[in-house]
């Protein structure tokens, strides 16, 4: 029987709205069997110490169900694997799928012995690739980052191409409980596919709001995957303009994320030595100027100066690690860029970047404790109500080299509009009648 089924909303219409509903993985049996000399292959830097990384993410998803307040706003993916996996039809698309992903592996010979496998079993060897038989499957311990499986542009799905053979199956897992969950039924016909030849990974797009996306090609997104992304989005969605960001193709800033992400709908934290260069031609907006089938392509000077133009409104860019390249350098390497917005202004990241926390505080945000934040509201639901950065312990999760954004796939964001009408900040500053001091540090 299956067990308590989600109700599933695709609703993301900002980076910034207040968080409904999001899709996450915890660390679990599959980070075990990382050997340290497959690490890099498998895109780790470090084995992690398993209980440490499980007590981290858990503090990460009580700060998202105290925001989201329903009992379905965090979403396991190995709890929607297994819900999937109870129908026969999941199991055996799964299986008959394994041989295109995994082609040096000759699982054909296994076929029938892994459609034998009870959901529980089938779920256990589609995480850690541990089976009774002689199968040399890989581990995927970089499913723990949800955000490069999929993501959501306003109420359409898209599903990731994975650049690397590592991360193949974890794409097979999303297909297998989009095509099987029955939580996932209603939402086919807004799902959005990509041809072969083409990748792209979520972590390279951003969605400014329900007309502007962001999409950075990248070490892991191809050119073909972002023209392939913004015609979709340009016929399907509301989306009126893609920008997209030429970023090096290097494993430091392997996604748009790593190096940019929003704070507050006027408020971005960013790497400065890629994001705040200017005349390097490396941004470009894509359009379909009076609804033409032709795509316009126009060169900006530099990503602020083109969100700027795109949004009617200036940008306040917080520079990660302060004013010194050195220390720039040093906070981007872990993950001080990749913020994550919970609401307008609210934001979750790795403690271990206190310059850059530093530097949120500078700029009106107050700073405290994942576990400050759960002991303030632990008597009282969540509402936004001023800038806040939460500052999360990460030092195991920080090894795998992504911080809260990359471990995060949001389906569901209150959309700005809805927010502005309940007379809540847009822009995430305070706003009159609502419980904005004492918060704790």
């Amino acid at each position: 029987m299956l067990s308590t089924l989600p109700s599933v909303t695709f609703d993301v219409t900002s980076e910034t709205g207040w968080l409904q509903q999001v899709v996450v993985h915890t660390p679990g049996d599959e980070m075990g069997h990382v050997a340290p000399a497959r690490r890099e292959e498998l895109l780790f830097e470090d084995i992690l110490y398993i209980e440490t990384a499980q007590r981290e993410h858990a503090l990460m998803c009580a700060v998202f169900d105290k925001v989201t307040g329903r009992p379905d706003g965090v979403l396991q993916m190995r709890t929607l694997l297994y819900q999937a996996f109870e129908a026969e039809a999941a199991r055996h698309h799964f299986v008959e799928h394994l041989a295109a992903v995994m082609p040096a592996r000759n699982l054909q010979a296994f076929e029938a012995n892994l459609k034998a496998f009870s959901p529980d079993e089938l779920a256990r060897f589609a995480l850690t690739g541990d089976a009774p038989m002689q199968i040399n499957a890989a581990p995927l311990p970089n499913l723990m980052f949800t955000r490069d499986v999929s993501c959501v542009v306003g109420q359409h799905f898209i599903l990731s191409h994975p650049a690397t053979a590592a991360r193949a199956r974890e794409n097979l897992i999303m297909q297998t409980v989009l095509s099987h969950h029955p939580s996932f039924a209603e939402h086919q016909d807004r799902i959005i596919r990509l041809p072969q030849g083409v990748t792209f990974e979520g972590g390279d797009l951003l969605v400014v709001n329900e007309r502007v996306v962001l999409i950075g090609c990248s070490e892991r997104t191809s050119f073909g995957g972002v023209t392939q992304v913004a015609q979709a989005l340009l016929a399907r969605t509301a989306v009126e303009h893609v920008v997209m960001v030429d970023l090096p193709k290097q494993r430091s800033c392997m996604h748009l994320d790593t190096i940019f992400t929003f704070a507050a709908p006027d408020t971005c934290v960013v790497y400065p030595p890629i994001i705040a260069s200017e005349g390097q031609g490396n941004v470009v907006s894509f359009s379909r100027p009076d609804g033409k089938t032709r795509l316009q392509c126009d060169i900006h000077v530099s990503l602020q100066a083109a969100l700027e133009a795109l949004l009617g409104h200036s940008l306040t860019f917080i520079p990660c690690g302060g004013g010194r390249l050195l220390d720039q350098q040093r906070e981007q390497w872990t993950d001080g860029a990749n913020f994550f917005a919970v609401a307008p202004g609210v934001v979750i990241g790795y403690e271990r970047n206190s310059l850059t926390f530093d530097q949120m505080r500078d700029h009106g945000f107050r700073v405290m404790t994942a576990e400050g934040f759960l002991g303030y509201y632990a008597a009282s639901p969540f509402t936004p109500g001023e800038r806040v950065a939460i500052k999360l312990e990460g030092h195991e999760l920080s090894r795998g080299r992504g911080g809260p954004r990359c471990m995060t796939m949001p389906l569901a964001r209150l959309p700005m509009a809805d927010l502005s009408a309940k007379g809540l900040p847009v822009k995430g500053l305070p706003v009159k009648g609502l419980p904005v001091k004492g918060l704790p540090v």
